[in-house]
């Protein structure tokens, strides 16, 4: 495709664009300068129009060299485990994603006890399944107090940054979004109008009989693999070799690999669905397509584990696919989202100089070279993908620990790494994001805590099921059965007592808050009644005016 960048004929050399916008190659000048006059006079609408009609290919920001440069020094070009400049990545990238990058270290912090407590059970309790009683009660008071520590700890970080208490402002329509032109009851403008009932059949005729024959054939594809080990454990008892003990370990790791590919073919499914639902805010359009994605990635990465836990009751098939799945899943992500588009870019980057030093027209040739490499590079679509994998890793520690508790130690190294390579991936692989302003990490925070929920009732139900619990009560297992749920609700009694008693904000932003309102409700009641006296002060003297001769 050739490359047209008018912007970079001119000789000002104190031109510097701070967001590029690519345009179809067909676009008539009287379109270019309509959006000209548009941009001139701030109106966003325009942009929004072309972008949903394809005249406009893409609007991104460009890199700032020297302050990415000054952040990456800071951030990860040093393999070291410290802090991360949270404030200078607010400061470059926005709140959205630094938020995510405050989480990711805060949760790898709050793993290492976990981790620490989890490889001494490992060691030596292995199969005193009765002694995970202790380890699994941690695990589930902690998988609370983590969630409601970190509430008050993105309090105090978007408090620092001004998001904390934002004003809710009216959502325009989303790029996408298409119907009759008409008049918006509420706003008086035009925009495209589309009626209600033709997204809700398209919604419950369409997305959701396809979202159950997905979840199907995930349920089909699980069937599959239990054959496959069924076939490796009757090849390794019959002839009982080394090779055919590693072999044990092949279905489970190739089914990883499957599962990786089944999410990332449904995740495009489920937004080319979401998109033709047609919603008209984006707000509406990212709750469908979490809660799409959210229903299948859970049931596909953990189906086979409940599976093997409750119908086969195999704990030693349990801790191998756990470990496997855990594992595989993990080098994957790192390579398919960090380490192959570093590769590819860094390839594309060459073939950029090569075309660079081949230019002989009286251009900038290092601001040429920037816009089209990063004109190329991958369009970041926000941090859903990233809370995701950190939502299916907390799955993955907390539904069985009390089977491997080894899971929070993997979970750690792999988020040491993570860190580094979603730092990269920011700086060196995608295209610079619009800043976002957030005041905390939305819908996910509400997902950790439904995940914690249900490890508390796995959990449970796996010592329940354990030889060494079920030898207590070897005549009655109404009774076993009475007890255990008597623990549950008692363990999610405590949960709740917990995540009532710790507050969300620290007492100091609480009053700072407080404060904050007092004056505002001040500064109002200040504004009314200078308004009233101004109001008086006319009426007296319209009042003696009229009195006067």
């Amino acid at each position: 495709m050739k490359v047209t960048l008018s912007a970079l004929d001119t000789h000002e050399s104190s031109f510097t664009p701070l967001v590029v916008i690519e345009l179809a190659q067909d676009v008539k000048e009287e379109t270019k300068e309509w959006l000209k006059s548009r941009i001139i006079t701030k109106k966003k609408d325009g942009v929004r129009r072309l972008l949903t009609s394809g005249i406009v290919i893409q609007v991104f920001p460009l890199h700032d060299n020297e302050a990415l440069k000054k952040l990456e020094d800071t951030w990860y070009t040093r393999f070291t485990i410290k802090y991360q400049p949270i404030d200078s990545i607010r400061g470059y990238f926005g709140e959205t994603i630094a938020l995510y990058f405050g989480f990711l270290e805060y949760f790898t912090f709050a793993l290492i006890p976990m981790a620490v407590i989890g490889l001494p059970y490992y060691l030596f309790v292995w199969e005193d399944y009765d002694k995970y009683v202790i380890f699994a009660s941690f695990n589930l008071i902690w998988s609370t107090v983590i969630l409601e520590v970190w509430k008050r700890g993105c309090a105090s970080m978007t408090y620092r940054w001004g998001t904390l208490v934002m004003k809710r402002q009216f959502e325009e329509p989303r790029p996408g979004y298409h119907g009759v032109l008409g008049i918006n009851s509420v706003t008086g403008r035009e925009e495209p109008l589309y009626p209600s009932y033709k997204r809700q059949l398209r919604i419950y005729l369409v997305s959701l009989p396809f979202v159950c024959l997905c979840l199907y054939f995930s349920l089909f594809v699980m069937m599959i693999y239990f054959d496959m080990e069924n076939w490796a454990l009757g090849l390794h008892e019959n002839s009982g070799s080394e090779w055919t003990s590693i072999l044990l370990y092949v279905p489970s790791i190739i089914y990883a690999i499957v599962i990786e590919i089944m999410n990332r073919l449904y995740r495009y499914a489920a937004e080319f669905l979401t998109s033709w639902e047609n919603h008209r805010l984006e707000s509406a359009y990212q709750n469908h397509l979490i809660l799409k994605v959210l229903v299948f990635n859970f049931l596909n990465c953990f189906a086979s584990l409940f599976y093997i836990a409750f119908v086969l009751r195999d704990m030693k098939l349990l801790r191998q696919s756990l470990a496997t799945l855990l594992i595989t899943s993990q080098i994957l992500n790192q390579i398919v989202e960090s380490l192959l588009p570093y590769w590819l870019q860094k390839k594309h980057h060459v073939q950029v100089k090569k075309k660079v030093q081949a230019l002989k027209a009286d251009i900038d040739a290092t601001l040429y070279e920037q816009v089209v490499l990063e004109k190329e590079m991958g369009t970041y679509l926000g941090t859903f993908d990233d809370y995701l994998e950190l939502f299916l890793q907390f799955g993955y520690v907390s539904l069985f620990s009390c089977v491997y508790p080894l899971a929070a130690a993997f979970a750690v190294l792999n988020n040491l790494t993570e860190v580094n390579s979603d730092a990269l991936k920011m700086c060196r692989v995608f295209k610079r994001p619009f800043s976002e302003p957030s005041a905390n990490i939305g819908v996910w925070q509400l997902a950790f805590e439904t995940m914690s929920v249900i490890s508390v009732v796995t959990n449970c139900a796996l010592i329940g099921m354990s030889p060494q619990v079920n030898a207590l009560f070897p005549d009655s297992k109404a009774d076993l059965i009475l007890i255990v749920v008597a623990v549950e609700h008692a363990l999610l009694a405590l949960k709740f007592i917990l995540a009532f008693a710790i507050p969300d904000k620290p007492r100091h932003i609480q009053m700072k808050l407080a404060r904050l309102e007092f004056e505002s409700l001040e500064a109002l009641k200040q504004q009314q009644m200078k308004l009233v006296a101004e109001n008086l002060k006319e009426e007296w003297r319209e009042g003696g005016k009229e009195k006067t001769p």
